[in-house]
Order: structure tokens, then C-alpha cells, then sequence
């Protein structure tokens, strides 16, 4: 059962990572952000947010790490639920290797798995706070997972790094709209 958040919600992909540059598989491989996912993440600090904004960050460094950089001094939640998923003996290999999203790889994380993770996870932090639009700094597949979930049920496009999503309710579904 797909747990339907109860608000709009924002999601940002963390900063180019050195595993990007790389064109390597990074799902719960800790890399760093490059010089310039650094500037991406910064760049963010410079966005006029429409309303009050709430700060969740996946726990992973490259999200952590962008987080901070977008939205300096403000307290962030961090959330297990919004970490990339795991891609078992496919971690750091190249993308080219990468194996279809509806297998398990070896000691890796389903994509059903995933899928009731990150839905449950982006509900419950949409069910908390005072009004305030969560803004979400996560990865590629939890924002596909969303896209899925809660849009066109398509994965879509690899997400742009350190560009914000409005995941807009309308009614009880969201419209994706580029922030």
C-alpha cells in the first residue's frame, strides 16, 4: 500500500559526486561532492524560496554536504529513508553495468523495497512540521521512486543535480513542476 503524502514537498539531488564525474554506480557508496557540485550546492543558497521551508537530508555525505552548502545555519532533520538505494555487488561499477531497476542485485535492495521506503519515508515527513514545505535534499532514485509513486509512474529522467522539484498536490495526486 502506497502511503499518499498529505502535502507538497520539495526534492533536490545532492551536487555532482566524484562518482558522477565518474559515471559510476554510488547508491550507498559514501562519495564526495566535486569543486563543482560544490558550486551547484551553493548556487542554491541564492534561490528566494516561495514560503517557509523544513530541511530533510538523506544521510549520505554528498547530501549532507549540499544541504549544508544550499541552506547555510538552518537545522536540517536527516532521514535514513531518503539514502539512494543500495545496489549490492554493482556498487561501484560503471553505470553501463548497471542492471535493470526491476531486478535485485545480489545483496542489494529491491526495487519494490525502495519504492515502500521512500513513500513511506516522504509521508511521514510531509505529515510533521507547522506548515512549513519540506524541502528534501535526497538522490536520483528516491526522486524517480517519488516520480513513480505519485506522478506519471514512470522514472523519467536522471534528476539534475542540485535543481529543486515541486512535487505539487493536486487533489490525491502531485504534479511535477521544475522549481
Amino acid at each position: 500500500m502506497t502511503a499518499i503524502p498529505a502535502k507538497s514537498f520539495c526534492l533536490i539531488r545532492h551536487g555532482e559526486t566524484t562518482a558522477n564525474a565518474r559515471g559510476i554506480i554510488a547508491g550507498h557508496t559514501d562519495v564526495a561532492l566535486t569543486g563543482l557540485g560544490r558550486q551547484q550546492a551553493r548556487a542554491l543558497h541564492q534561490r528566494v524560496w516561495p514560503e517557509r521551508i523544513a530541511l530533510h537530508s538523506s544521510p549520505l555525505s554528498r547530501a549532507r554536504e549540499t544541504c549544508g552548502l544550499a541552506f547555510p545555519g538552518h537545522a536540517f532533520t536527516l532521514h535514513d529513508g531518503l539514502r539512494e538505494r543500495h545496489w549490492g555487488v554493482f556498487e561501484t561499477r560503471p553505470l553501463s553495468e548497471q542492471p535493470r531497476r526491476e531486478d535485485t542485485p545480489e545483496a542489494g535492495e529491491s526495487w519494490p523495497d525502495m519504492l515502500a521506503r521512500v513513500s513511506r519515508t516522504i509521508a511521514e515527513i510531509c505529515a510533521t512540521g507547522d506548515g512549513a514545505l519540506p524541502v528534501l535534499i535526497c538522490h536520483s532514485g528516491v526522486i524517480r521512486a517519488a516520480r513513480v509513486l505519485w506522478t506519471s509512474g514512470d522514472v523519467g529522467n536522471r534528476p539534475a543535480n542540485a535543481r529543486p522539484i515541486l512535487f505539487k498536490k493536486t487533489g490525491q495526486g502531485f504534479k511535477e513542476k521544475q522549481l
